[in-house]
């Protein structure tokens, strides 16, 4: 009686170890997949600073920048985050001429870039750092 139930829980503990590297090899997968997921041929991405886990709602790891995106809580916006901090049209990234611009859609709660709130368009450089409400994205501009 004992031997199967040392056989049962042995196959059991063996079954439980390859689920788990299984799970593992999904994560790193994923992880990958994410990465890819910008072009090589678009060089202008928006990049999540913030543990995706930690927040309680999707969202990317990241964006690319073609001319025009908009970030805001409406189902219209290129970005669509549930945050109860960002409103339904928040800010917009454009692009003029090669440059990138930010601008605050008149949001409740406003746009940082860099720390500092806009009032107006301003453009960014590879490197700063965008937040609205509880999300922090880095500008990548290659």
């Amino acid at each position: 009686m004992y031997n199967i139930l040392a056989i049962l829980f042995k196959y059991i503990f063996i079954i439980i170890i390859y689920l788990f590297i299984f799970s593992i090899i999904r994560l790193i997968y994923l992880d990958i997949k994410g990465i890819e997921g910008i072009s090589s041929d678009n060089r202008v991405y928006l990049k999540l600073i913030n543990r995706k886990e930690s927040l309680p709602y999707k969202i990317k790891e990241y964006y690319s920048i073609d001319e025009t995106i908009t970030l805001g809580r409406n189902g219209q916006n290129n970005i669509i985050v549930k945050d109860p901090f960002i409103s339904k049209k928040h800010f917009q990234i454009i692009e003029d001429e090669g440059d990138y611009y930010l601008e605050d859609l008149n949001s409740a709660n406003g746009t940082y870039l860099n720390g500092d709130k806009i009032f107006d368009a301003v453009q960014l450089e590879d490197g700063d750092i965008v937040r609205a409400g509880q999300i922090e994205f880095l500008f990548v501009n290659r």
